[in-house]
Protein backbone atom coordinates (compact mmCIF):
# COMPACT_ATOMS: atom_id res chain seq x y z
CA UNK A 1 0.00 0.00 0.00
CA UNK A 2 1.91 3.19 -1.07
CA UNK A 3 1.88 5.69 1.77
CA UNK A 4 2.15 9.50 -0.21
CA UNK A 5 0.57 9.23 -3.83
CA UNK A 6 2.07 11.50 -6.75
CA UNK A 7 -0.35 12.42 -9.49
CA UNK A 8 2.52 12.63 -11.94
CA UNK A 9 4.99 10.05 -12.51
CA UNK A 10 9.02 10.54 -11.22
CA UNK A 11 11.79 8.95 -13.10
CA UNK A 12 14.60 7.90 -11.89
CA UNK A 13 17.03 10.12 -13.98
CA UNK A 14 14.84 13.34 -11.32
CA UNK A 15 15.58 10.91 -8.75
CA UNK A 16 19.05 10.44 -9.06
CA UNK A 17 19.57 14.66 -9.98
CA UNK A 18 18.08 15.04 -6.06
CA UNK A 19 19.78 12.08 -4.11
CA UNK A 20 22.53 11.76 -6.08
CA UNK A 21 24.29 8.47 -5.77
CA UNK A 22 25.16 5.58 -8.46
CA UNK A 23 21.79 4.72 -10.63
CA UNK A 24 21.59 1.12 -11.73
CA UNK A 25 18.67 0.37 -14.18
CA UNK A 26 16.99 2.13 -16.48
CA UNK A 27 16.75 6.17 -15.93
CA UNK A 28 13.79 6.35 -17.72
CA UNK A 29 11.70 3.89 -15.03
CA UNK A 30 9.14 5.86 -13.21
CA UNK A 31 7.54 5.36 -9.72
CA UNK A 32 4.51 7.83 -8.30
CA UNK A 33 4.86 6.81 -5.14
CA UNK A 34 6.55 6.10 -1.24
CA UNK A 35 6.00 3.13 0.75
CA UNK A 36 8.05 0.75 2.85
CA UNK A 37 9.57 -2.18 2.15
CA UNK A 38 7.34 -4.83 2.82
CA UNK A 39 4.54 -2.85 1.01
CA UNK A 40 5.98 -1.41 -2.02
CA UNK A 41 4.49 -2.21 -5.18
CA UNK A 42 5.55 -2.03 -8.95
CA UNK A 43 5.07 2.27 -8.98
CA UNK A 44 6.91 2.42 -5.17
CA UNK A 45 10.25 4.53 -3.91
CA UNK A 46 11.26 1.98 -0.76
CA UNK A 47 14.68 2.06 1.05
CA UNK A 48 16.74 -0.64 2.45
CA UNK A 49 18.85 0.02 5.49
CA UNK A 50 19.76 -3.88 6.26
CA UNK A 51 20.29 -6.84 3.88
CA UNK A 52 18.56 -8.80 6.42
CA UNK A 53 15.30 -7.43 5.37
CA UNK A 54 15.85 -8.06 1.78
CA UNK A 55 13.71 -10.93 0.29
CA UNK A 56 14.68 -11.72 -3.27
CA UNK A 57 11.25 -12.53 -5.16
CA UNK A 58 9.99 -9.28 -2.97
CA UNK A 59 12.17 -6.76 -4.72
CA UNK A 60 10.75 -8.04 -7.93
CA UNK A 61 7.73 -6.36 -7.83
CA UNK A 62 9.12 -2.89 -6.21
CA UNK A 63 9.55 -0.22 -8.67
CA UNK A 64 12.91 1.37 -7.14
CA UNK A 65 14.89 0.89 -4.34
CA UNK A 66 17.52 3.32 -1.97
CA UNK A 67 20.16 1.28 -1.24
CA UNK A 68 23.67 0.90 0.43
CA UNK A 69 25.21 -0.99 -1.71
CA UNK A 70 24.52 -2.27 -4.95
CA UNK A 71 22.31 -5.99 -5.26
CA UNK A 72 23.45 -7.40 -8.16
CA UNK A 73 20.65 -10.38 -7.62
CA UNK A 74 18.06 -7.06 -7.21
CA UNK A 75 15.69 -7.04 -10.11
CA UNK A 76 14.76 -3.71 -9.10
CA UNK A 77 16.27 -0.50 -10.52
CA UNK A 78 18.29 1.52 -7.34
CA UNK A 79 19.85 4.00 -6.64
CA UNK A 80 23.25 3.22 -4.36
CA UNK A 81 23.64 6.23 -1.75
CA UNK A 82 25.82 7.06 1.55
CA UNK A 83 22.67 6.84 3.52
CA UNK A 84 19.28 5.28 2.47
CA UNK A 85 17.14 6.14 5.00
CA UNK A 86 18.57 9.88 4.31
CA UNK A 87 18.44 9.69 1.09
CA UNK A 88 14.53 8.35 1.03
CA UNK A 89 13.70 11.33 3.88
CA UNK A 90 14.53 13.72 1.65
CA UNK A 91 13.12 12.53 -1.65
CA UNK A 92 9.57 11.86 0.03
CA UNK A 93 9.81 15.56 1.37
CA UNK A 94 10.33 17.00 -1.84
CA UNK A 95 8.70 14.95 -4.27
CA UNK A 96 5.91 13.27 -2.62
CA UNK A 97 4.11 15.33 0.49
CA UNK A 98 1.44 16.86 0.38
CA UNK A 99 1.95 20.94 -0.02
CA UNK A 100 0.91 23.47 2.45
CA UNK A 101 -2.32 24.52 1.63
CA UNK A 102 -2.24 28.88 2.09
CA UNK A 103 -5.94 29.57 3.26
CA UNK A 104 -5.17 33.74 4.42
CA UNK A 105 -6.54 34.65 7.41
CA UNK A 106 -9.80 33.34 8.43
CA UNK A 107 -12.80 35.43 9.80
CA UNK A 108 -13.65 33.70 12.96
CA UNK A 109 -10.24 34.49 14.71
CA UNK A 110 -9.70 36.59 17.67
CA UNK A 111 -7.31 38.94 17.41
CA UNK A 112 -5.87 41.61 20.00
CA UNK A 113 -4.44 44.93 19.63
CA UNK A 114 -1.06 45.69 17.52
CA UNK A 115 -0.87 42.10 16.09
CA UNK A 116 1.28 41.72 13.20
CA UNK A 117 1.29 39.16 10.71
CA UNK A 118 3.65 37.99 8.15
CA UNK A 119 2.68 37.27 4.10
CA UNK A 120 0.89 33.97 2.79
CA UNK A 121 -0.45 32.33 6.44
CA UNK A 122 -3.02 30.05 6.77
CA UNK A 123 -4.75 30.79 10.37
CA UNK A 124 -7.83 28.77 10.89
CA UNK A 125 -11.24 29.28 12.43
CA UNK A 126 -10.90 29.56 16.00
CA UNK A 127 -7.34 30.76 16.33
CA UNK A 128 -6.90 33.37 19.18
CA UNK A 129 -4.02 35.86 19.27
CA UNK A 130 -3.56 37.84 22.33
CA UNK A 131 -1.93 41.52 22.11
CA UNK A 132 1.26 42.34 20.71
CA UNK A 133 1.34 39.19 18.90
CA UNK A 134 4.20 38.71 15.76
CA UNK A 135 3.34 35.84 13.43
CA UNK A 136 5.83 35.43 10.93
CA UNK A 137 5.04 34.17 6.66
CA UNK A 138 3.98 31.33 6.16
CA UNK A 139 2.89 30.42 9.31
CA UNK A 140 0.20 27.87 9.50
CA UNK A 141 -1.98 27.78 12.52
CA UNK A 142 -4.95 25.58 12.73
CA UNK A 143 -8.51 25.60 14.57
CA UNK A 144 -8.30 26.19 18.45
CA UNK A 145 -4.58 27.49 18.82
CA UNK A 146 -4.10 29.90 21.19
CA UNK A 147 -1.14 32.61 21.30
CA UNK A 148 -1.13 34.61 24.30
CA UNK A 149 0.25 38.37 24.97
CA UNK A 150 4.10 39.36 23.55
CA UNK A 151 4.72 36.32 21.65
CA UNK A 152 6.24 35.50 18.50
CA UNK A 153 6.22 32.60 15.89
CA UNK A 154 8.47 32.79 13.05
CA UNK A 155 8.38 31.92 9.69
CA UNK A 156 7.44 28.58 8.28
CA UNK A 157 5.82 27.20 11.88
CA UNK A 158 3.31 25.11 11.79
CA UNK A 159 1.17 24.83 15.39
CA UNK A 160 -1.34 21.83 14.61
CA UNK A 161 -4.53 22.00 16.93
CA UNK A 162 -5.36 22.87 20.36
CA UNK A 163 -1.56 24.55 20.96
CA UNK A 164 -1.63 26.68 23.37
CA UNK A 165 1.55 29.17 23.42
CA UNK A 166 0.92 31.47 26.21
CA UNK A 167 2.32 35.35 26.90
CA UNK A 168 6.22 36.17 26.62
CA UNK A 169 6.80 33.35 24.38
CA UNK A 170 9.18 32.84 21.27
CA UNK A 171 9.71 30.14 18.49
CA UNK A 172 11.70 30.24 15.68
CA UNK A 173 11.67 29.70 11.81
CA UNK A 174 10.36 26.08 10.81
CA UNK A 175 9.18 25.08 14.46
CA UNK A 176 6.33 22.76 14.08
CA UNK A 177 4.45 21.83 17.33
CA UNK A 178 1.84 19.01 17.19
CA UNK A 179 -1.61 19.02 19.29
CA UNK A 180 -2.12 19.73 22.89
CA UNK A 181 1.51 20.70 23.57
CA UNK A 182 1.63 23.79 26.21
CA UNK A 183 4.46 26.11 25.60
CA UNK A 184 4.92 28.50 28.42
CA UNK A 185 2.87 26.64 31.55
CA UNK A 186 3.86 27.87 35.12
CA UNK A 187 7.07 26.57 36.24
CA UNK A 188 6.06 23.91 39.25
CA UNK A 189 7.95 26.61 41.90
CA UNK A 190 6.72 26.89 45.93
CA UNK A 191 7.78 27.49 49.22
CA UNK A 192 6.74 25.98 52.09
CA UNK A 193 5.66 28.21 54.83
CA UNK A 194 3.60 27.04 58.14
CA UNK A 195 2.74 23.92 56.35
CA UNK A 196 1.33 25.81 53.62
CA UNK A 197 2.67 25.90 50.05
CA UNK A 198 3.18 29.66 48.64
CA UNK A 199 3.13 29.95 44.89
CA UNK A 200 6.47 31.27 43.21
CA UNK A 201 5.46 33.94 40.27
CA UNK A 202 7.01 32.43 37.27
CA UNK A 203 7.77 35.59 35.28
CA UNK A 204 10.12 34.42 32.79
CA UNK A 205 9.64 32.73 29.36
CA UNK A 206 10.44 29.98 26.80
CA UNK A 207 12.32 30.50 23.94
CA UNK A 208 12.42 27.95 21.31
CA UNK A 209 15.08 28.07 18.47
CA UNK A 210 14.81 27.19 14.83
CA UNK A 211 13.93 23.63 13.26
CA UNK A 212 12.46 22.59 16.54
CA UNK A 213 9.68 19.89 16.44
CA UNK A 214 7.27 18.99 19.76
CA UNK A 215 5.07 16.43 19.91
CA UNK A 216 1.69 15.93 20.66
CA UNK A 217 0.91 16.85 25.09
CA UNK A 218 4.52 18.23 25.98
CA UNK A 219 4.60 20.75 28.65
CA UNK A 220 7.19 23.75 28.19
CA UNK A 221 7.22 25.59 31.25
CA UNK A 222 8.00 28.91 31.55
CA UNK A 223 11.09 30.37 33.46
CA UNK A 224 10.66 31.93 37.23
CA UNK A 225 13.19 34.22 35.59
CA UNK A 226 14.88 34.41 32.28
CA UNK A 227 14.61 31.53 30.15
CA UNK A 228 13.50 28.21 30.05
CA UNK A 229 15.61 27.31 26.12
CA UNK A 230 15.19 24.65 23.63
CA UNK A 231 18.27 25.22 21.15
CA UNK A 232 17.42 24.78 17.20
CA UNK A 233 17.19 21.34 15.50
CA UNK A 234 16.28 19.28 18.72
CA UNK A 235 13.06 16.88 18.45
CA UNK A 236 10.97 15.87 21.34
CA UNK A 237 8.67 12.80 21.26
CA UNK A 238 5.01 12.96 22.80
CA UNK A 239 4.58 13.70 26.05
CA UNK A 240 7.74 14.88 27.65
CA UNK A 241 7.55 17.46 30.55
CA UNK A 242 10.52 19.90 30.53
CA UNK A 243 10.47 22.31 33.85
CA UNK A 244 11.34 25.89 34.18
CA UNK A 245 15.01 27.30 33.59
CA UNK A 246 15.80 23.93 31.78
CA UNK A 247 17.93 24.56 28.81
CA UNK A 248 17.85 21.34 26.15
CA UNK A 249 21.14 21.81 23.58
CA UNK A 250 21.49 21.82 20.09
CA UNK A 251 20.08 18.75 18.19
CA UNK A 252 18.82 16.64 21.17
CA UNK A 253 16.36 13.54 20.73
CA UNK A 254 14.12 13.29 23.85
CA UNK A 255 11.88 10.05 23.62
CA UNK A 256 8.06 9.97 25.24
CA UNK A 257 7.59 9.99 28.41
CA UNK A 258 10.86 11.55 29.50
CA UNK A 259 10.42 14.34 32.95
CA UNK A 260 13.19 17.18 32.86
CA UNK A 261 13.33 18.88 36.40
CA UNK A 262 14.05 22.47 36.64
CA UNK A 263 17.35 24.28 35.68
CA UNK A 264 18.89 21.42 34.45
CA UNK A 265 21.00 21.83 31.18
CA UNK A 266 21.47 19.61 28.54
CA UNK A 267 24.36 19.83 25.77
CA UNK A 268 24.59 19.52 22.04
CA UNK A 269 23.52 16.18 20.43
CA UNK A 270 21.95 14.11 24.04
CA UNK A 271 19.70 10.88 23.18
CA UNK A 272 17.39 10.63 25.92
CA UNK A 273 15.42 7.31 25.85
CA UNK A 274 11.83 6.78 26.70
CA UNK A 275 10.76 7.11 30.50
CA UNK A 276 14.38 8.33 31.63
CA UNK A 277 13.93 11.37 34.61
CA UNK A 278 16.79 13.87 34.79
CA UNK A 279 16.77 15.50 38.64
CA UNK A 280 17.18 19.31 38.86
CA UNK A 281 20.34 21.59 38.13
CA UNK A 282 22.18 19.20 36.63
CA UNK A 283 24.96 19.28 33.68
CA UNK A 284 24.52 16.73 30.74
CA UNK A 285 27.40 16.82 28.41
CA UNK A 286 27.90 17.19 24.81
CA UNK A 287 26.93 13.48 22.62
CA UNK A 288 25.03 11.58 26.05
CA UNK A 289 23.05 8.79 25.65
CA UNK A 290 20.71 8.33 28.19
CA UNK A 291 19.21 4.76 28.29
CA UNK A 292 14.63 4.44 28.47
CA UNK A 293 13.70 4.34 32.22
CA UNK A 294 16.95 5.65 33.59
CA UNK A 295 17.16 7.60 36.77
CA UNK A 296 19.93 10.08 36.65
CA UNK A 297 20.84 12.40 40.07
CA UNK A 298 24.29 13.43 39.11
CA UNK A 299 25.72 15.40 36.13
CA UNK A 300 27.36 13.72 33.32
CA UNK A 301 30.62 14.38 31.80
CA UNK A 302 30.50 14.39 27.57
CA UNK A 303 30.49 11.05 25.32
CA UNK A 304 29.21 8.39 27.32
CA UNK A 305 26.78 6.04 27.77
CA UNK A 306 24.72 5.56 31.00
CA UNK A 307 21.62 3.22 32.12
CA UNK A 308 19.86 2.31 35.45
CA UNK A 309 18.48 3.78 38.01
CA UNK A 310 20.66 5.30 39.39
CA UNK A 311 22.87 5.91 36.17
CA UNK A 312 26.03 3.80 35.78
CA UNK A 313 28.08 3.22 32.89
CA UNK A 314 25.82 1.20 30.59
CA UNK A 315 28.66 -1.29 30.37
CA UNK A 316 28.33 -2.05 33.58
CA UNK A 317 24.52 -1.75 33.99
CA UNK A 318 24.62 -5.27 31.57
CA UNK A 319 26.90 -6.66 33.45
CA UNK A 320 24.99 -5.90 37.00
CA UNK A 321 21.30 -7.21 34.55
CA UNK A 322 22.95 -10.27 33.76
CA UNK A 323 23.55 -11.07 37.28
CA UNK A 324 20.28 -10.40 38.38
CA UNK A 325 18.28 -13.77 36.98
CA UNK A 326 21.18 -15.79 38.95
CA UNK A 327 20.56 -14.10 42.55
CA UNK A 328 18.43 -16.88 43.78
CA UNK A 329 20.98 -19.44 42.54
CA UNK A 330 23.58 -17.22 44.48
CA UNK A 331 21.99 -16.85 47.59
CA UNK A 332 21.30 -20.64 47.89
CA UNK A 333 24.95 -21.47 47.20
CA UNK A 334 26.41 -18.73 50.10
CA UNK A 335 23.37 -20.12 52.25
CA UNK A 336 25.46 -23.75 51.63
CA UNK A 337 29.01 -22.26 51.94
CA UNK A 338 28.80 -20.59 55.17
CA UNK A 339 26.76 -23.53 56.09
CA UNK A 340 29.98 -25.53 55.05
CA UNK A 341 32.41 -23.38 56.54
CA UNK A 342 30.89 -23.43 59.91
CA UNK A 343 31.28 -27.73 60.15
CA UNK A 344 34.66 -27.15 59.22
CA UNK A 345 35.76 -24.00 61.85
CA UNK A 346 34.06 -27.20 64.36
CA UNK A 347 36.24 -29.56 63.06
CA UNK A 348 39.30 -27.50 63.08
CA UNK A 349 38.29 -25.89 66.84
CA UNK A 350 40.95 -27.80 68.98
CA UNK A 351 39.11 -29.39 72.08
CA UNK A 352 38.88 -27.45 75.49
CA UNK A 353 41.59 -28.18 78.00
CA UNK A 354 40.12 -30.12 81.19
CA UNK A 355 40.95 -28.17 84.42
CA UNK A 356 42.54 -30.24 87.02
CA UNK A 357 41.61 -30.07 90.40
CA UNK A 358 43.49 -28.37 92.64
CA UNK A 359 44.96 -29.86 95.71
CA UNK A 360 44.22 -28.75 98.99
Amino acid sequence: MTTAPRHTPLTLRELHSYVGGELVGSPDATVTGVASLEEAGPDDLAFLTSERNLKSPQTATIGALLVGRRLPDCPSPQLVVDNPAYAFARAAQQFFARPTRMRGIAQGITRGEDVTIGADVSIWPGVTLGDRVSIGARVTLYPGVFIGDDSAIGDDALLYPNVVVREGCRLGARVIVHSGTVIGSDGFGYVQYQGRHQKIPQLGGVLIEDDVELGSNVSVDRATFGNTVIKRGTKIDNLVQIAHNVVVGEHNILVAQVGIAGSTTLGKYVMVGGQAGLADHLQIGDQVMIAAKSGVTRSLEPNQIVSGAPVMPHATFLKAQAVIPQLPELRQRVRELEERLAKLEQIRQPPAKSRKPRRK
